[in-house]
């Protein structure tokens, strides 16, 4: 079974949407490692970041510039689009999830090859986790709050239980953290609670 990981920039107060306003001063050496290594050969996008990246990356691997290399790496890769409207691809390697989000991506995750990767595309992200199909959650929490703006998490009926598996401070203040679904989050009260503060405060 191929494992689907999303990879966010967001801020302290949640904020998701249009990073390019807001995360660039925190953008180093720690973060360009951490997002690299998060590429992989099929990439899985909404339709508002596929077209993002069409109308930029195409450009820079043909500018031949400092981040060609990146540009031509995303170029190869296979990139798979989430739309309810068809769509005409100008960029290589590209194509149109052709079934319904769920069935379409469990079929995807069947499929012989390696781990599929996820940028941005934050209600596609939303609805794979509500459906149990996202396998690791990496967020790169910038030490900023943006105060407007869309949030990755949104008003819902049932809690999302994660599980932290790995965590890394970045010089800049970045928080790398990496979540994957987790069980039932349990109950709790807080006579359950206070058994774990401290008896003798005074």
């Amino acid at each position: 079974m191929r494992k689907i990981s999303a990879n966010l920039f967001i801020s302290l107060d949640g904020v998701v949407q249009d990073p390019a306003d807001w995360h660039f001063p925190y953008f180093n050496d720690e973060m360009g490692a951490a997002v690299t290594a998060q590429m992989a050969d099929t990439l899985l996008l909404g339709r508002e970041t596929y077209d993002s990246f069409a109308g930029a990356w195409p450009e820079r691997e043909a500018a031949g510039g400092e981040d060609a290399d990146f540009a031509r790496t995303i170029g190869d890769a296979r990139k798979i689009v989430v739309s309810r409207q068809p769509l005409e691809f100008t960029w290589r390697n590209s194509e149109l999830l052709q079934e319904d989000l769920v069935k379409g991506v469990t079929a995807l995750k069947a499929e012989p090859g390696g781990p599929i990767a996820m940028s941005g595309s934050v209600s596609v992200v939303r609805q794979l986790l509500a459906a149990g199909l996202l396998d690791e959650l990496h967020l790169l929490v910038h030490p900023i709050a943006v105060r407007k703006g869309e949030r990755l998490f949104d008003e819902g009926d049932s809690p999302i239980p994660l599980e932290l598996v790995s965590s890394q401070t970045f010089t800049t203040g970045v928080l790398y953290l990496v979540y994957r679904p987790a069980g039932a989050a349990g109950e709790g009260s807080y006579d359950d609670a206070k058994t774990h503060l401290p008896q003798d405060v005074r």
